[in-house]
């Protein structure tokens, strides 16, 4: 009896491209959180995001035009204001507040539970979680309720609110980014977004009468440098193509690796003071996020 030999079936390999981004967004975002912090010895946090990003959106924009991009319109421009003013504007901008008083690694400890955040506003719309992804939010918010009890929230109720009010902007303009008022496509919705977004921070250092030291530490300067050419160029960038070419739980992968690539630098580098019990509660969040991911995967799969 003659018999066929089947071949047999290998889960397809990550090109070079692909792993490229991957490394991008989880290990220069995962730094980013650090570079902000070593930034705020000598500029302010919403003069610094500010800056970073009307930098990066000019330097993207003029990019996107050289290639033949066309200008986004009235209407798309708006929607940047909007979209950048709430991810930007109080994201990156409470964030860098909250960093003046909490370390780094607790911060995106506690950015973390975005993705949950996200899955919670999309309720709005009828979009029910699954019981995996309800479980997901039930451990992401029970992590979160530890990690404000921790030494490092606990001592800043300051960097609590803040951080609280990023967390919430982002996801509030994640979700009206892609429901309500679109950005322009592709590369050149980014930059305006950036554009927009630092505009509105430059109106909050204003506001807040924030203004440049005599002197800038060399340090800063160079984290300033990084954040726009690494941490708003390449791994933005990055997070595109892996959003174009992979699945979504894959390109969302830095949700989870991020807080630990971060607290690690921050420990090691920055000698940050991190507890057992926050360790323990950046666990929690981090399982919530993994199931959540995890049914996002099983459904693009399908």
């Amino acid at each position: 009896m003659n018999t066929t030999t089947l071949p047999l079936k290998t889960a397809p390999m990550l090109s070079t491209r692909l792993l490229f981004c991957l490394a991008a967004t989880w290990l220069v975002w995962g730094s980013t959180y650090l570079a902000i912090k070593v930034a705020l010895v000598s500029l302010p946090p919403f003069l610094q995001m500010g800056s970073r990003f009307l930098v990066a959106g000019a330097l993207l924009a003029t990019w996107m035009r050289w290639r033949g991009a066309p200008w986004p319109g009235r209407r798309q421009w708006l929607h940047a204001l909007v979209i950048g003013g709430l991810m930007l504007g109080g994201g990156m901008g409470g964030t860098a507040t909250a960093e003046q008083t909490v370390g780094s690694g607790l911060v995106v400890a506690f950015i973390a539970v975005m993705p949950l955040m996200i899955a919670g506003l999309n309720l709005l719309w009828g979009e029910k979680p699954s019981r995996l992804e309800s479980l997901g939010i039930a451990f992401g918010l029970v992590g979160v309720l530890l990690l404000t009890q921790g030494q490092g929230f606990g001592a800043s109720p300051t960097g609590l609110v803040a951080i609280s009010v990023a967390c919430a902007s982002w996801a509030v303009g994640s979700v009206l980014s892609q429901r309500v008022w679109p950005l322009a496509p592709g590369a050149m919705g980014f930059a305006s977004e950036m554009l927009a977004g630092g505009v509105v921070l430059m109106g909050l250092s204003l506001l807040h009468g924030e203004a440049l030291p005599e002197r800038i530490e060399p340090q800063a300067l160079w984290a300033w440098a990084y954040l726009v050419a690494f941490g708003s160029l390449v791994a933005f960038n990055a997070y595109m193509v892996l959003l174009a070419e992979a699945s979504a739980g894959l390109a969302s992968s830095y949700s989870f690796v991020n807080p630990v690539i971060a607290m690690l630098l921050g420990v090691m580098l920055a000698g940050e003071q991190i507890s057992g019990h926050e360790w323990l509660a950046a666990g929690v969040v981090l399982v919530g996020v993994v199931l959540l991911l995890i049914r996002r995967a099983r459904s693009a799969a399908r």
